[in-house]
C-alpha cells in the first residue's frame, strides 16, 4: 500500500509540469497579437452527428464538457479505489483529512459569500474557492522533499481526494440547469445497463466505454453537467476481481491507462483554454472587485483557516493524532498549499457564470489566490526543519 501511495503522489506531482507550462503559455498568448486568433479557435463550432442525434458546440465547450468528462472518469476511479481499499477505507486514517477537507470547503465559501453578499448573481460563484488542485499542491510538496513528512503528503492527498468528491456533489446539486426528463430517462437506462454489465461479471472495458459514451450524451442533453457521467461510469467498472493481479483489474488498468492522457493532454488543454487572462484592461483595482477578491481571499485565507480549524479540532480534542513527523507549523504550511485551487476552481467558474463579463474576474481571482497560496505555503514549509 505504501509503495502504491508513493507512486500516486509522485505521478500527481509530475503532472503539475505540463499543467504549469500550458497555463503560462495561455497567459503569454492572451497578452500577445495571437490572442484574437486563440479566441476565434476556441469559439469555432464543431459538429458531430449520428442519425437523428447531433451535437454542435464551440471547441471550448467540447474541452470543458467532453475532455473533462474523461478527467472526472479518472477522478472517479481514484476515489473508488481509495474508498474500497485505500486511505479512505481506513476510519482511523481518514477522519483528520475529511475534517480538514470539510473545513477547507466551508470556510472559503463563507469568505466568498461574505464579500459578495449584496450581489445575487455574483453569489453563484460561492463554490469556486472551495477546491484544491491536487497536481500543483503535490508538485510543490515533491519539490520540498524531506522537509515535509510523508504522513503530511498523505494527509494532503487524501484531503484533495475528499475535496474532489465534495466538488462533484456541489456540481451535481448546485450547478445543474433545466432538466430534460427524456434525456434523464435515457441516462437512467444507461446506468441500469452498466449495473447489469458489472453484475454479470463483464471484465472487458469496451462494453462499459460504449455505454459510457451514450450516458455522456444523455447527461449532456439532460441539463445535468456532462462531466458527472465520467464519475458514474467509474463506479461500475470492476475493481475487485478474484484471482486477478492488481495491474490487470479493469479499474486499475483503466486508471493507469488514463493517467498519462490526463496529465499530458487533457489537463494542459483545459488549462490552456481556460487560464488565458488578458492584462490589457486590468489593474490592481480590478483585484479588489468583489468576485476576484472573494475568490482570492477564499483560496488564500479561507482554505488555510478552514483546513487548520477542521483538522485542529480533532487533534486538540484527542480524536485524531498529528500526522507522524508533522508539527503545527508544517500542518499550517500544507493547509496554505490547499489554497491552490486552479483546475477545479477554474472549472467551477465556467459553470457558475454564463455571462462572459465574469470570465476575466474568475481567472484573475483563481490565479491570484492560487499563486499567493503556492508562494506563501512553499516559503512556510521551506523554512521549516529538514528531516
Amino acid at each position: 500500500m505504501a509503495g502504491r501511495l508513493k507512486s500516486f503522489i509522485d505521478s500527481e506531482a509530475a503532472s503539475a509540469i505540463p499543467l504549469l507550462g500550458a497555463a503560462v503559455l495561455a497567459l503569454v498568448l492572451a497578452n500577445s497579437p495571437f490572442a484574437g486568433g486563440i479566441k476565434t479557435l476556441l469559439d469555432e463550432k464543431l459538429t458531430f452527428s449520428y442519425g437523428a442525434i447531433g451535437l454542435s458546440k464551440p471547441l471550448l465547450l467540447w474541452i470543458n464538457d467532453g475532455l473533462m468528462a474523461v478527467f472526472f472518469l479518472l477522478v472517479g476511479l481514484e476515489i473508488k479505489r481509495e474508498v474500497v481499499e485505500g486511505e479512505l477505507s481506513r476510519p482511523s486514517q481518514v477522519a483528520l483529512p475529511i475534517a480538514g477537507a470539510l473545513g477547507g470547503m466551508a470556510v472559503p465559501a463563507l469568505v466568498y459569500a461574505a464579500i459578495n453578499w449584496g450581489d445575487p448573481v455574483a453569489l453563484h460563484g460561492w463554490a469556486i474557492p472551495a477546491a484544491t488542485d491536487i497536481a500543483f499542491s503535490l508538485g510543490l510538496l515533491a519539490a520540498l522533499g524531506s522537509r515535509v513528512p510523508l504522513a503530511l503528503k498523505v494527509f494532503l492527498t487524501t484531503l484533495a481526494i475528499v475535496d474532489d468528491l465534495g466538488a462533484i456533489v456541489v456540481i451535481a446539486i448546485f450547478y445543474t440547469g433545466q432538466l430534460s426528463t427524456e434525456a434523464l430517462a435515457f441516462a437512467a437506462l444507461c446506468i441500469a445497463v452498466l449495473a447489469i454489465l458489472n453484475a454479470s461479471g463483464v471484465r472487458r472495458i469496451g462494453p462499459y466505454a460504449v455505454v459510457g459514451v451514450v450516458l455522456w450524451v444523455s447527461v449532456l442533453k439532460s441539463g445535468v453537467h456532462a462531466t458527472l457521467a465520467g464519475v458514474v461510469l467509474a463506479m461500475f467498472i470492476p475493481l475487485r476481481v478474484p484471482g486477478m493481479v492488481d495491474e490487470k483489474r479493469p479499474a486499475i488498468h483503466l486508471e493507469h491507462a488514463l493517467k498519462p492522457w490526463s496529465a499530458w493532454l487533457i489537463m494542459p488543454v483545459f488549462a490552456f483554454a481556460n487560464a488565458g487572462l488578458s492584462l490589457a484592461d486590468l489593474s490592481l483595482s480590478t483585484l479588489i472587485e468583489p468576485v476576484p477578491l472573494g475568490i482570492a481571499a477564499g483560496l488564500f485565507v479561507g482554505k488555510q483557516v478552514g483546513i487548520v480549524a477542521g483538522a485542529g479540532v480533532l487533534i486538540l480534542s484527542g480524536a485524531a493524532a498529528m500526522p507522524a513527523g508533522g508539527s503545527w507549523r508544517s500542518l499550517y504550511g500544507v493547509a496554505i498549499l490547499g489554497g491552490i485551487g486552479f483546475t477545479m476552481s477554474l472549472f467551477i467558474g465556467t459553470l457558475a457564470f454564463q455571462d462572459p463579463r465574469y470570465e476575466a474576474e474568475v481567472r484573475l481571482g483563481v490565479l491570484a489566490g492560487s499563486l499567493l497560496s503556492a508562494l506563501v505555503g512553499y516559503l512556510v514549509l521551506r523554512s521549516g526543519r529538514r528531516d
